[in-house]
């Protein structure tokens, strides 16, 4: 294949991936995003093929490694519950960024095969271009495991941080830009293994400090670090489609961690800094056991069903007791006793950005009766009743009250300010984030203590 027409080609390829974030920016065109993406992928691994030369041994192994991999991704796709979802992403940028190492380290020992100069002597752009790849690859490879395993519940969401914490992060960023400079005059094995391992270590002790209610904005982070890791290595070899896809990737990725950033009133550059999550979040109890209301299904109902309109506030409960349906039902009938419903969204409601949208688009819910948070926060005060289903974090008052909460200064969807708040809950356990609710005990709060799915089953018997 001309390298004109390949040229051509990965543009389009390029086109398509831009397309396919525009798709996916929206639950309504996101099937099309992805089949856009779909499209543009394809595009480029066959134009990739076509443009190396390759002996018949090594095509046939890199398609027993497709087939492979693919069967294993299909797997995956079939048996991870929506629940298990950010853990799954938090694994592929782990394998993003793997890749992005491998292929450095390959490139470094074999650089005749990729045209970069020849051992030890490899051309100074490329061998910047690569070394700059493999730490961010190593970065996004630890760092996403960290996430994985916090995630998985396999290691505590509580910040992990110690004394001097930051100072020697500082140093070991510092470290990894001298050994890239070191590495360009010295181009010496030992020195391109030790940039690799000291940036796997700077990945680990990023994410420890960061606490489990700020996981969404680290997903969306360490989706920006495999975006540039790869575009750092499509440097390398001078591959278009690949510097292309990393630079949408981690522009992309880095523009959604500035909003979700904005949405949890944090700051961005702490955030890359993998220090905003360094705050106590010993798990807070009610020593004081204050009271609280409780009801049940039949109470839930005679007070939605004469209310003039809800508004229904998801979270992770929600996702994990798969409750999206019946609360689709629950809302249809509602809506035929002429109350108005609404879905109010935060910007980390779940595990992961748009977690909630993707359920109650599962579920057929109508894209016209889902807002975010800042387009719906002001009608909570208008409201009858507020229908809590799994969210906790960001419905917590102390995010307003308390300074020393870690929560504090995120801003909160206001379910508190609507007249009714029934809150759906197994029971006054705390959030994500370890944080006690203030809002299990306010007045105007009836506690649902039950699985939401039931509960909300239950709620539907009783409106027929």
């Amino acid at each position: 294949m001309t390298s004109n027409l390949s040229a051509l080609l990965y543009l389009i390829s390029g086109i398509l991936f831009i397309l396919a974030l525009r798709g996916l920016s929206s639950p309504e065109t996101s099937r099309r995003g992805n089949f856009f993406g779909i499209s543009g992928m394809a595009i480029a691994i066959i134009v990739t093929f076509l443009s190396i030369d390759i002996l018949f041994n090594g095509l046939l192994f890199i398609i027993c490694a497709l087939i492979i991999g693919g069967f294993i991704g299909t797997i995956f796709a079939y048996k991870i519950s929506m629940t298990a979802m950010p853990q799954l992403v938090a694994g592929f940028h782990s394998l993003v960024g793997l890749a992005a190492v491998l292929v450095a380290l390959s490139a470094f020992y074999n650089p005749e095969t990729f045209d970069l100069g020849t051992v030890n002597n490899i051309k100074t752009a490329n061998l910047i271009e690569m070394s700059i790849g493999a730490s961010i690859g190593a970065i996004t490879f630890t760092g996403s495991i960290i996430a994985f395993l916090k995630l998985q519940g396999l290691m505590s969401s509580a910040p992990i941080v110690f004394k001097g914490q930051h100072f020697i992060n500082l140093l070991i960023g510092i470290g990894i830009v001298f050994l890239i400079i070191y590495l360009t005059a010295e181009q010496n094995n030992q020195i391109f293994w030790t940039l690799i391992i000291i940036s796997c270590l700077i990945g680990v002790l990023l994410i420890i400090p960061i606490g489990g209610a700020d996981m969404p904005v680290v997903i969306s982070m360490l989706n920006s670090y495999s975006g540039w890791a790869a575009a750092g290595i499509g440097f390398t070899l001078e591959n278009t489609a690949l510097i292309i896809t990393g630079a949408l990737v981690g522009s992309s990725g880095a523009i959604l961690s500035y909003i979700m950033c904005k949405g949890m009133n944090r700051s961005f550059f702490s955030v890359i800094l993998g220090g905003f999550g360094g705050t106590d979040l010993t798990l807070q109890k009610n020593k004081d056991k204050k009271p609280v209301k409780n009801g049940n299904a039949e109470d839930a109902a005679f007070l939605m069903k004469n209310a003039s309109s809800v508004i229904i506030v998801p979270g992770y409960g929600m996702a994990v007791a798969q409750a999206q349906h019946a609360l689709k039902e629950m809302a249809d009938n509602l809506k035929k006793n002429g109350v108005k419903v609404s879905y109010a969204i935060h910007p980390v409601a779940g595990r992961m950005p748009g977690h909630m949208n993707v359920l109650l688009a599962e579920a057929n819910v109508p894209y016209d009766e889902v807002f975010e948070q800042e387009n719906i926060n002001n009608e909570f005060a208008n409201t009858d009743v507020a229908f809590v289903i799994g969210a906790n974090d960001v419905t917590n008052p102390v995010a307003k009250t308390d300074p020393k909460s870690s929560i504090y200064g995120m801003p909160i969807l206001d379910v508190e300010k609507s007249k009714s708040v029934l809150f759906v809950k197994r029971s006054l356990s705390p959030g994500y984030a370890g944080i006690d609710n203030e809002l299990f005990y306010r007045d105007n709060t009836l506690m649902l203590f039950a699985d939401a799915k039931k509960m909300t089953e239950d709620i539907v018997k009783n409106l027929n």
